[in-house]
């Protein structure tokens, strides 16, 4: 059975953050509320938790995993990144955007792009997802909640997301409304940023 835990959008309760960051460390798989709608995270190094996240998003082995993070000091550990491109992302975070980057061996294979060794680096500013990521001290392997079935621009609503998940997450954080509109996607591993995905960000300085 899947727990429906209800934390408040923007003063988490600290008892039950450290709750969820519990079962995160044991291997569970949930579903949480971030700045640009719902998504699954799990343990970084978590194996069978990913393989679950492929199995519900029906993704193939070339997506893109992302490395939600807490603040940009996590950002060397585990991407390559020059000058130019960190006070680019510096100026665009928090906020709801994701930045394709060469991936640091400190990245599990799994996890990278299997042909060019990237990841997905993001830094929300949601409240409870900034509380997760406190608590749990390291970022959290994430990937939008877009399920297969899912109509486009269609929003999910976290007890509609226990419903049809249930079983098949161990978590849903009820957080309320945060929003539909995925991240948007800068690619930076070419020298100069390229949007890849049109989304909840202004894409407008990176063109």
């Amino acid at each position: 059975m899947t727990q429906l835990i209800e934390i408040h959008n923007e003063t988490p309760q600290p008892r039950l953050i450290s709750q969820v960051v519990a079962k995160i460390r044991q291997g569970a798989l949930v579903a949480y509320p971030t700045d640009s709608g719902y998504a699954l995270g799990c343990h970084i190094g978590d194996k069978t938790a990913l393989d679950r996240i492929r199995r519900i998003r029906n993704l193939d082995k070339s997506h893109n995993f992302t490395l939600v993070c807490r603040d940009l000091s996590e950002l060397a550990t585990y991407a390559r990144v020059d000058n130019a491109a960190f006070r680019l992302i510096k100026n665009n975070t928090p906020g709801p955007y994701t930045f394709i980057l060469r991936a640091t061996g400190e990245v599990p294979n799994r996890l990278k792009h299997p042909k060019k060794k990237t990841i997905g680096i993001r830094v929300p500013e949601t409240p409870i997802t900034q509380a997760l990521l406190e608590d749990l001290g390291e970022p959290l392997m994430s990937s939008s909640l877009i399920l297969p079935q899912q109509e486009d621009g269609e929003i999910l609503e976290p007890y509609e997301i226990h419903d049809i998940l249930n079983g098949r997450v161990d978590v849903v954080i009820d957080g309320g409304y945060c929003g539909h509109e995925p991240t948007t996607v800068i690619d930076l591993t070419s020298g100069y940023p390229e949007v890849v995905r049109q989304g909840a960000g202004d894409a407008e300085a990176f063109e």
